[in-house]
């Protein structure tokens, strides 16, 4: 079984070494490991972990916070991709395949970002954005209320306002929004606060992918 940790730990030589070390103590095997951001001589992580099925979460965090100075932020089991760097690979299949670059890019970002979906949103008509690509995992819905449009500034939205279904928050998901071109790109992931360096990250992706994707969109039905 696999989990995503966040962690925040000292920005000094030996600090992740001292974290595997003690992950390794309870039988967990890194897979990957993504440099999220640093902050004020400290830094965010996100940490792919296998570990054996009777090993509980709890037991990670416990490791990983035994470490001087770590602090873990999050966990969640994990079931995607472990490819450190995949914005290139991803803008490439954009290129490549441009009748299939809407519905590329939403699988793609949901990747990227360790997201739990993604949705290309069209431009709104009456105040509803049509959804025009979607992830694998991504909400039944073909369109959706946008009281917060437009999605410039590359920004978090709160799953808990109206216009979201109510199951999103339940579920805990942190939305980012983004523009793509004359529509926008939103992305939910469960429990995994959207950070300012992400929020640039994804702004830059958005911004290269649509000069690709552009001349291949379809605003309406999915």
């Amino acid at each position: 079984m696999s989990y995503l940790l966040r962690l925040r730990l000292p920005d000094r030589p030996g600090a992740l070494g001292a974290v595997a070390t003690a992950l390794g103590h309870v039988n967990a095997d890194i897979i990957s490991v993504d440099v999220v951001a640093h902050l004020d001589k400290q830094a965010i992580d996100d940490i792919v972990v296998e570990v054996p099925r009777e090993v509980l979460a709890d037991s990670l965090v416990s490791a990983a916070s035994s470490v001087d100075g770590v602090r873990v932020l999050s966990i969640r089991p994990y079931s995607g991709v472990t490819d450190p760097h995949r914005e290139l690979e991803l803008l490439e299949s954009l290129a490549a395949s441009p009748e299939r670059s809407l519905q590329l890019l939403a699988d793609g970002v949901e990747k990227i970002f360790r997201a739990g979906w993604a949705l290309v949103l069209g431009d709104p008509v009456g105040g509803r954005a049509p959804v025009v690509a979607a992830s694998q995992a991504a909400p039944e819905i073909d369109q959706l209320p946008v009281p917060w449009w437009p999605p410039h500034p590359v920004r978090p939205l709160d799953a808990s306002e109206p216009w979201a279904p109510p199951g999103w928050a339940n579920l805990g998901t942190e939305l980012a929004v983004a523009t793509l071109g004359e529509g926008g790109l939103l992305i939910g992931r469960p429990a995994l606060p959207w950070l300012p360096s992400e929020l640039v990250r994804l702004q830059h992706l958005a911004a290269i992918a649509a000069t690709v994707t552009a001349q291949h969109k379809t605003y309406g039905k999915r």
